[in-house]
C-alpha cells in the first residue's frame, strides 16, 4: 500500500463514494480523486454521517471491494492500494506504521510509541489511532492495551475482536465464534465480472 501524500493538502478535490456489504454489516468506501481515502463501518464513530462523503459512484472502487472480500474470506493477509488518507504528518507516520504491524499480530501503543522512538508519545499514537479514516484496510484493530485487552475502536470492539479473530484463528474458528455464516466463495459470474472490470475499466455493482 502506499498513501498519496497530495491528498493530505486541504485543496478541493473530487469526492465519491460507493456502499459495499461486508460480514459485519455496509462499508461506506470514500475516494478522494479516484483515490481511497475512506473505509467506514456504518454507526462507527468515525462514519461521515453529517455529509455525505460525495455523490455516489461505484467507479473506481473495485479493487478495493475486491480485496476486502478476499481479506474477509481468508484470503488475503496484505492489501495493495494506493490511499489517501487525511490528516497531519504525525497521524500519517501513525497511519504509516499501523500497516507495518503483521497481519495475524498486535502491538500495544507503547510499542508503537517505542517504535517512532520516544515512549511520551503513546497517548498522540493512541489519538491517531483513533482517527485512521481507513477502517480494515490500515489496521488500526491491530493497536491493543499493554495489558492485552482490546481498549477502543471507532467500528466497536466486537468487530475489532472479530477482525483479529479472523486474523488469529482463521476463518472457520472466527465466523463460528461470532455466529456469522461463512462467506459464499466467489461465483464463476462474479470472477468474470472483476476480470471485465479491471482490463476495460467499467463496473457493474448495483446501486443500494
Amino acid at each position: 500500500m502506499t498513501f498519496d501524500t497530495k491528498s493530505t493538502d486541504h485543496d478541493a478535490v473530487h469526492v465519491t463514494h460507493t456502499i459495499s456489504d461486508s460480514p459485519l454489516g455496509p462499508l461506506t468506501l470514500v475516494a478522494h480523486d479516484g483515490v481511497l481515502a475512506g473505509v467506514h463501518f456504518n454507526g462507527g464513530t468515525r462514519w461521515p454521517v453529517r455529509a455525505m462523503p460525495g455523490a455516489r459512484d461505484d467507479a473506481g472502487f473495485d479493487d478495493a471491494i475486491r480485496q476486502l472480500d478476499e481479506y474477509f474470506r481468508g484470503e488475503r493477509t496484505r492489501f495493495e492500494l494506493p490511499l489517501a488518507p487525511r490528516g497531519d504528518a504525525f497521524q500519517q507516520r501513525v497511519w504509516a506504521l499501523l500497516q507495518r504491524i503483521p497481519y495475524g499480530e498486535t502491538r500495544s501503543y507503547g510499542q508503537l510509541a517505542a517504535e517512532l522512538g520516544d515512549s511520551r508519545l503513546a497517548r498522540d499514537i493512541g489519538v491517531a489511532n483513533a482517527r485512521n479514516p481507513i477502517a480494515v484496510i490500515v489496521p488500526c484493530h491491530r493497536v491493543i492495551g499493554a495489558d492485552g485487552r482490546l481498549v477502543g475502536y471507532a467500528g466497536g470492539l466486537e468487530r475489532k475482536r472479530f477482525l483479529l479473530d479472523l486474523e488469529q484463528l482463521g476463518v472457520v474458528m472466527a465466523y463460528s465464534l461470532h455466529s456469522l455464516p461463512l462467506p459464499a466463495p466467489p461465483s464463476e459470474a462474479e470472477t468474470v465480472r472483476h476480470a471485465h472490470r479491471t482490463t476495460a475499466g467499467g463496473s457493474d455493482r448495483d446501486g443500494p
